[in-house]
């Protein structure tokens, strides 16, 4: 029974049969035509027969196994490859068919190509998810015809694997080795320049050329009788908290992604780069409660922390509680810290409403608020109106984009940092904004 199953007839063996049964039925008029029908008949079951002990007496005729990261990166080109291996005496010609996870609804997976006898093949391709969770392959699927092309034989083979999909770390790694080689800027983030000294002392050392002479300590250049200066360096340790809003603002789809994968996506690179400019990364993810709370640490293992807890966090429907994030903050937060606030205001109104307590926060934290500007409505209001329902939806869209500028403008009056950012430019705005900070000395 599992013989049968594996077979897999080709078109070219209905055509033959199709051939033999015309001639058989004109041999009935054309007697010469029988006989010729009889012939192609038996070469056509010889063929059968040797194609199927060329496909079957090898048990292993062909192998294949898939290879996978560890984990995929959410939002950005995983990739995956499978190694196919021809173990025949003869070439062949292979199918693959992949059960991919059923998250990426893609039913047209075939690959197909000759192989040549002994010889080894790798497929690469890529796959990009959408949502964070559990991604479960399945079998792979290698169907093999020989060079009669009459049936091919079925290899199922086992390669299922479960492979967790993570917040952006692809994302996170590059914004790393651009912080440390300096070349941010190739991205996008801005040279910001530095206002005015750090006034974390690091050490007294020998003057060089170029050294600022207000840095002179007189001092130690009297005892040591040669200039020496004061040497400064960024002031580290600073707080810095990614506060994510999970409520139903957020579960706003852009280009595949949730606005909150969004977010998480950006924190994660924040908080990497925050531990590289050696100051204390953490994250609070709230909603009606406060669903986790990572506290602040500057060791390379708190990235991992806030990795794993992010990984769980999804949106839900009830309203974010603002209070309740007020009140956690005073009694979580014991240092003056920069928190960075995910959320997104629709309206005037509903910033309004939450307004006294984002005033809490910003008066014991240097607070920037991050929200996100509606593309599709953008797209609208771009559109050439050619009716009077057109006019209408397009003044609609256009004060709902003059709202979302106006919720900035009355945040900065109340000293209150806001960002309004297309979701694709959400990590390098963000990021510069960090830096801004840094560089101004504000934390």
């Amino acid at each position: 029974m599992k013989f049968i199953k594996s077979i897999y007839l080709k078109p070219n063996f209905y055509w033959i049969l199709v051939i033999v049964a015309v001639i058989s039925i004109l041999g009935h008029f054309i007697p010469f035509l029988f006989p010729v029908a009889r012939l192609l008949l038996l070469l056509f079951l010889v063929c059968l027969a040797l194609e199927i002990f060329i496909l079957y007496r090898n048990k292993k005729g062909i192998t294949a196994s898939r290879k996978c990261p560890e984990k995929l990166s959410n939002g950005d080109k995983n990739s995956i490859s499978i190694l196919v291996e021809n173990n025949y005496s003869v070439s062949t010609q292979i199918d693959i068919i992949d059960e991919l996870p059923v998250q990426f609804q893609k039913r047209d997976f075939l690959y197909s190509f000759q192989l040549k006898s002994g010889e080894e093949k790798q497929i690469n391709y890529e796959v990009r998810p959408t949502a964070r969770g559990e991604y479960h392959f399945g079998f792979l699927n290698v169907f093999v015809a020989s060079f009669f092309g009459l049936i091919k034989r079925r290899y199922k083979i086992e390669a299922e694997q479960m492979l967790p999909c993570y917040p952006s770390f692809m994302q996170m790694r590059q914004y790393e080795l651009l912080a440390i080689s300096n070349r941010l800027n190739d991205y996008g983030v801005k040279r910001i320049r530095r206002i005015g000294h750090q006034m974390e002392f690091d050490q007294i050392r020998e003057y060089v050329k170029g050294d600022d002479y207000r840095t002179i300590n007189w001092k130690a250049t009297a005892r040591k009788s040669q200039i020496m200066v004061n040497q400064y360096q960024d002031e580290k340790s600073q707080p810095v908290y990614c506060l994510i809003d999970t409520g139903r603002s957020m579960k706003m789809p852009f280009n595949g992604l949730t606005l909150l994968d969004y977010a998480i996506n950006t924190s994660l690179v924040i908080s990497n780069t925050a531990v590289i400019k050696h100051d204390k990364a953490g994250v609070i993810c709230f909603g009606k409660n406060i669903n986790a709370h990572v506290p602040a640490d500057g060791r390379r293992t708190q990235i991992r922390k806030i990795m794993e807890v992010l990984y769980n966090q999804k949106t839900n429907y009830p309203e974010p509680n603002y209070e309740l994030l007020h009140n956690s903050a005073r009694r979580l937060l014991r240092n003056r810290s920069l928190l960075i606030l995910f959320t997104n205001f629709e309206s005037l109104d509903s910033m309004k409403r939450q307004l006294p307590y984002l005033q809490g926060l910003a008066k014991d934290h240097l607070l920037m608020l991050v929200f996100f500007t509606n593309t599709e409505i953008k797209e609208i209001t771009k559109k050439t109106a050619k009716s009077i329902e057109d006019i209408y939806i397009k003044t609609i869209g256009e004060k709902f984009i003059y709202d979302k500028k106006l919720i900035v403008k009355e945040l900065e009056k109340y000293g209150i940092h806001a960002i309004l950012s297309n979701p694709k430019d959400l990590t390098i705005n963000t990021l510069n904004k960090y830096l801004e900070f840094k560089s101004r000395g504000l934390i």
